[in-house]
């Protein structure tokens, strides 16, 4: 038999899926024991224990200062600007991607116009939002909105274009409005995209909201790691990177159970 028409049982999946895990925690864990028995003291790589004491601080025992638990209130400030500029790009890109897709005039006047602000890179604006906006929250917030949104607009589209042509005749023959069109055809087939898409644009929108909670910020995921850096605190630094990875694994999950939830008859299309 050949190897491409193996296919794992589920047990296997499992396993061979924690492998790579294992793989470097191992890899760390040998690692860490090298350099502490050169230096007990050092700071890049440290032990697992190291890691436990940093958490219990940050997680469970309220901060000194403030009386909160910080992990938890940065974790809070992050998702709240989080959800906010992806729940406005969603918005946008939602509205804008229908109309583009389906009027032809609408997609001569403003499809090259949406392909090259795609192009723009996103965190080259966050000065000039800076200045514009002030520091606060909306500096932030629209940075990730202005970094999701064009893409958002572009894929949603495409979408739209690529629906069968029949459908939209036979939609018209019934004397169903542009309205009723985009209503009843078009954005029931675009929701599930969207949702796909809005995974695939997870990434960089943790990526803009770290960036700009580094930059000016006093609560956040971001805000912390670059705080703690000049300490060198790797014990705290590690487990926060772990942990925005374990938000985002999670809120890809959701979106996934929502797609499927939602529209499961689109279950079997890309995603």
């Amino acid at each position: 038999m050949r190897w491409i028409n193996a296919t794992p049982t589920r047990s296997a999946r499992l396993a061979l899926a924690l492998v790579p895990f294992v793989l470097v925690l191992v890899v760390y864990a040998m690692g860490s024991a090298a350099r502490l028995a050169d230096n007990p003291s050092d700071k890049l790589l440290p032990g697992l224990a190291a890691f436990a004491q940093a958490i219990e601080r940050m997680a469970f025992m309220p901060d000194q200062r403030t009386g909160e638990l910080l992990l938890v209130s940065d974790t809070i400030a992050s998702l709240t600007r989080l959800g906010a500029g992806l729940a406005i790009a969603t918005a946008i890109a939602l509205a804008t991607g229908m109309v583009l897709g389906m009027f032809p005039y609408v997609r001569s006047l403003l499809g090259s116009f949406v392909a090259v602000i795609s192009m723009v890179p996103p965190l080259a604006l966050l000065p000039i939002l800076f200045i514009l906006m002030g520091l606060g929250e909306a500096a932030k917030i629209a940075l990730i909105a202005i970094g999701v949104t064009p893409i958002l607009i572009r894929d949603l589209a495409f979408k739209v274009t690529d629906l069968p042509h029949e459908q939209l005749v036979k939609a018209q023959t019934l004397s169903a409005s542009s309205w009723q069109i985009g209503m009843r055809v078009v954005l029931p087939q675009v929701l599930p995209r969207l949702l796909t898409s809005l995974k695939l644009q997870l990434g960089p929108a943790w990526l803009f909201l770290i960036a700009a909670e580094a930059i000016s910020s006093d609560s956040g995921l971001g805000y912390r790691i670059f705080l703690v850096r000049r300490y060198l605190s790797m014990d705290i630094i590690f487990p926060y990177v772990a942990w925005i990875t374990l938000l985002a694994v999670i809120m890809n999950l959701l979106l996934d159970w929502l797609r499927w939830g939602a529209f499961p008859w689109a279950r079997g299309s890309a995603g």
